[in-house]
């Protein structure tokens, strides 16, 4: 494989995955052209600040990738995490709703409206934060309503949640309903 120079615009399709829309890569470099509002240098690579569309965990994950984000997408499918202050609760049954409000905050804007998705996941008896199915299933909805509509710049985290949902959108309500925090709460 030839090396490209770095200071070359370098844009690629990548294939679609599981019979999903194609996602285009783009520079951070095109990126800052196209979105003249400025992304932070100094910020920790856990806030995905060099990307429109971030995601992650948990409590501690939305501090991160909250950082100069427009708006934080706090996503429990079962309503049983605290939310973190001045997140917005969504749901994988209002991906569409909360995609387009994005889309028209991002009009109002005039430019490129930052957007950090995070799914609760559940606390543990020791107070770890354990891996949640459905919120990422809701999670990768958010992500990919809002691609739908045309914010496609994410991180590979939100890249990978919206995979996931796409891959099983036909099975979501089975694995919502047949995850263990369903199990738990029915118990």
């Amino acid at each position: 494989m030839r090396s490209i120079p770095a200071d070359r615009y370098v844009r690629r399709r990548f294939p679609a995955v599981g019979g999903g829309r194609r996602v285009t890569a783009t520079t951070e470099e095109e990126s800052r052209r196209r979105y003249p509002r400025r992304v932070s240098d100094t910020a920790s690579p856990r806030s995905q600040t060099n990307y429109q569309v971030r995601f992650e965990w948990g409590a501690a994950g939305a501090a991160a990738v909250g950082v100069e984000a427009d708006v934080v997408a706090w996503i429990d499918e079962l309503g049983a995490e605290d939310v973190p202050a001045g997140a917005r609760v969504t749901a994988l049954a209002e991906a569409e709703e909360f995609a387009r409000w994005c889309l028209a905050r991002q009009e109002e804007l005039g430019g490129r409206f930052r957007i950090a998705v995070v799914a609760a996941g559940a606390t543990q008896e020791d107070g770890g934060l354990r891996f949640a199915v459905e919120d990422l299933l809701g999670a990768g909805a958010v992500i990919d309503a809002i691609a739908e509509l045309g914010i496609d710049h994410q991180s590979p985290e939100a890249a990978a949640a919206a995979a996931a949902y796409t891959g099983l959108r036909r099975a979501t309500r089975h694995l919502v309903n047949a995850s263990v925090s369903a199990r738990e709460l029915r118990a």
